[in-house]
C-alpha cells in the first residue's frame, strides 16, 4: 500500500518513505511506527499497542518511544510543539492526523488538516493581486548531493568521524527548505569510488555537489570542503578549516554548522547568477524570485524597486510560491529603513499579511520566520520578533540572518549583553554572507546603544570596506566617533556620509528610525549625529 501525505509518500511494500520523490534515510523502527499510525489514522494508538507492535512486547523505556516519536516528527518536519503530522494524546497514545491519501487517490483528511485560501492577503496592494487564474509549474528547486568526506587520516578508525560530518552537513542543508538534498543512503552508496562529478550530477539529478576530507594529526583536524556546479564540474566555492581537538563531538557539531551555513549562501549566489546571465525572455515565478533576490542584494534604491517588482511578478505568476512573498515583504522593509518606500501602517499590514500568507505554505520555514521577524521589528513588535527569530533558529540552527535579527529584536530591547552573542555568532557562521556588512552594522548600533563606542567603531570599520555596505554604516561611525571625542575623524566620516547622502539630517535620520520605540536610544542616536555637525534639515529631497 502507498499513502500520499503533504509531500511524502509512505510505501509499506517497499518498507520505504520518500519525499518528493528521493528515498528518506530513517531507521527501520521509525519506518514500523510510521506504518502503524498511518494504517490506523482513524484512531488513537495507545502506547501499549506500540510496544507490542513494534518491540514485540519487550520491556523498553519510555524515552525510547519518545525518541522514535521525535524521530519520525523530524523526518516530516513536524515537531512536538507543532503536532501538525502526529498528535500526541496525553498519557494515553498518539494519533497520526495529516490528511492522506492512499494509492486509490482518495483524499482521507486528517483532524489537522487546514485549507488556506489561495489568493493574495486582502490588505496587499493591488498591484500584488494576481491576474493569472492559472498556476504555472514552479522551476524545479536546486538539488545539491553531499558525498562522503574522505578520511585521509592514516587510522581507519577514524572513518566515524569523516562519515559523521557528511551526515551533518546533509541533515543541516536540509532544513534550507528552498534546496532538495539527496538522501544519505544514496550518496554513501559512492563511497570509496572515484566519480566522474557531471556524471554524477546526471545519474542523481543534481545541480551541486559536495565533496570534502578530513584529515587528523596527533591533537590537530584539517577538514577541507568544495562545492562543485554538477553541469560544468567547475569549482565554485572551497574551504579549508584547521582546528586543535578538544570535544571530538562538540568539534563535528561546530565544524559541521559552520560549513552548512557557509554553503547556502555560495549555492543561492551560483542560482541567482545563472538567472541573470541567461535570462530567459519569458519569465517564470522561479526565475522572478531568483532575479528579485539578485537585485535585492545589490542593495540600491533602484535595485530595492526592482526586486520589489520582481518579487511581486513572481507572486502574481505562482501564488502558492511563499519565498516570493516573504522576500517581497523584506524588500519593502527595507525599502523604508534605507530608500524612499515611506514608512506607512498601510505597507507594513501587507507586508505582515505576506509573511502570514508564506507561513501558511510553509509552516516549518525557516526563512519565513525569519522574514517575518523583520516585519515585527519595523512594526516595533519587539517580543513578536523575539519569538520568530528563535523559532528559525530552531528550525535552522545555522541560519545567520535569524541570529542576526535575533540580536536587532533584544538590541531595541535594551538587552545588550544578549544581542551582543547573536551578532557574534552570526559573523561567525557565515562570514561570506551577501548581507556580512549588515550583520557588521546592526552589531554596531548595539554597541553604541551600550555605549562601547570604540568597539562600534570597530564593526563599522569592519563593514564599511565590503562591497555594498549602506550609508547607515558611516552614519553609525559618525555617532561613536562624536561620543570619542575624536572631532577631525568625525569631520571626515560626516563630509564622506553627506557626499554619498546629500539628504541625510538629524530629521532624515529620525524618520528613518521609525522602527525604535524606545525613546532613549532615539535621543542618544541624534545626539551623537548633532555633536558631529549633521545638519537638522536638508532642502534636497528623495
Amino acid at each position: 500500500m502507498r499513502y500520499q501525505f503533504n509531500e511524502y509518500l509512505l510505501d509499506t511494500d517497499l518498507f520505504e518513505l520518500q519525499k518528493e520523490g528521493r528515498t528518506v534515510h530513517a531507521e527501520p523502527q521509525v519506518i514500523e511506527l510510521l506504518i502503524l499510525l498511518v494504517e490506523n489514522k482513524e484512531r488513537m494508538v495507545s502506547k501499549e499497542e506500540i510496544n507490542e507492535k513494534i518491540w514485540q512486547g519487550r520491556v523498553v523505556s519510555e524515552s525510547a518511544l519518545s525518541s522514535r516519536i521525535k524521530m519520525a516528527r523530524q523526518l516530516l518536519g513536524d515537531s512536538g510543539r507543532h503536532q501538525k503530522v502526529i498528535r500526541t494524546i496525553h498519557k494515553k497514545g498518539f494519533r497520526f492526523v495529516a490528511a492522506i491519501a492512499d494509492e486509490s487517490g482518495g483524499a482521507r483528511p486528517g483532524t489537522g488538516d487546514k485549507n488556506f485560501s489561495a489568493t493574495v492577503p486582502s490588505k496587499a496592494p493591488p498591484e500584488m493581486v494576481s491576474t493569472i487564474n492559472t498556476k504555472q509549474e514552479i522551476k524545479t528547486k536546486p538539488a545539491i548531493a553531499v558525498l562522503p568526506f574522505s578520511n585521509l587520516s592514516s587510522d581507519p578508525e577514524q572513518e566515524y568521524f569523516s562519515d559523521g560530518i557528511s551526515s551533518d552537513i546533509i541533515t543541516f542543508l536540509s532544513k534550507h527548505s528552498w534546496l532538495k538534498v539527496t538522501a544519505r543512503n544514496t550518496t554513501f552508496g559512492y563511497k570509496g569510488q572515484s566519480v566522474d562529478i557531471r556524471k554524477l550530477g546526471f545519474e542523481l539529478s543534481v545541480d551541486y555537489v559536495v565533496e570534502g576530507s578530513v584529515q587528523r594529526a596527533g591533537n590537530r583536524i584539517r577538514i577541507s570542503t568544495s562545492l562543485i556546479d554538477a553541469k560544468t564540474g567547475l569549482n565554485t566555492w572551497s574551504e579549508r578549516y584547521d582546528k586543535e581537538i578538544s570535544d571530538i563531538f562538540a568539534l563535528q557539531d561546530e565544524i559541521t554548522e559552520v560549513i552548512a551555513a557557509r554553503l547556502e549562501p555560495e549555492i543561492g549566489f551560483a542560482e541567482r547568477n545563472k538567472r541573470v546571465q541567461s535570462r530567459p525572455k519569458n519569465l517564470e515565478s522561479w526565475d522572478c524570485y531568483h532575479l528579485g533576490v539578485y537585485h535585492f542584494f545589490k542593495f540600491t534604491a533602484e535595485d530595492n524597486l526592482e526586486a520589489q517588482r520582481l518579487l511581486q511578478s513572481s507572486c502574481q505568476l505562482d501564488n502558492n510560491f511563499g519565498e516570493a512573498y516573504a522576500w517581497w515583504a523584506y524588500a519593502v522593509v527595507l525599502g523604508m529603513v534605507y530608500w524612499q518606500v515611506p514608512a506607512r501602517q498601510e505597507l507594513l499590514d501587507a507586508a505582515l499579511d505576506a509573511c502570514n500568507r508564506a507561513l501558511s505554505l510553509d509552516g516549518q520555514n525557516a526563512t519565513f520566520y525569519s522574514l517575518r521577524a523583520r516585519v515585527l521589528l519595523a512594526r516595533r513588535e519587539y517580543d513578536s520578533a523575539v519569538q520568530d527569530n528563535k523559532m528559525a533558529i530552531s528550525l535552522n540552527p545555522s541560519f545567520a540572518a535569524a541570529h542576526c535579527g535575533l540580536g536587532d529584536s533584544l538590541a531595541y530591547e535594551g538587552r545588550y549583553e544578549e544581542a551582543e552573542a547573536c551578532f557574534d555568532k552570526a559573523v561567525d557562521l557565515s562570514p561570506n554572507d551577501p548581507q556580512l556588512w549588515a550583520f557588521l552594522t546592526y552589531g554596531a548600533l548595539n554597541y553604541l546603544f551600550k555605549g562601547e563606542f570604540e568597539k562600534a567603531l570597530e564593526w563599522t570599520q569592519r563593514a564599511m570596506h565590503i562591497p555594498n555596505c549602506q550609508y547607515w554604516t558611516m552614519a553609525h561611525r559618525v555617532v561613536a566617533l562624536a561620543y570619542l571625542r575624536r572631532d577631525k575623524e568625525a569631520a571626515k566620516s560626516v563630509e564622506k556620509l553627506l557626499k554619498d547622502i546629500p539628504y541625510f539630517s538629524i530629521g532624515y535620520a529620525k524618520e528613518k528610525l521609525f522602527y525604535l520605540k524606545n525613546q532613549s536610544q532615539i535621543e542618544m542616536y541624534l545626539k551623537g549625529l548633532r555633536k558631529a555637525g549633521i545638519p537638522e534639515q536638508c532642502e534636497l529631497t528623495l
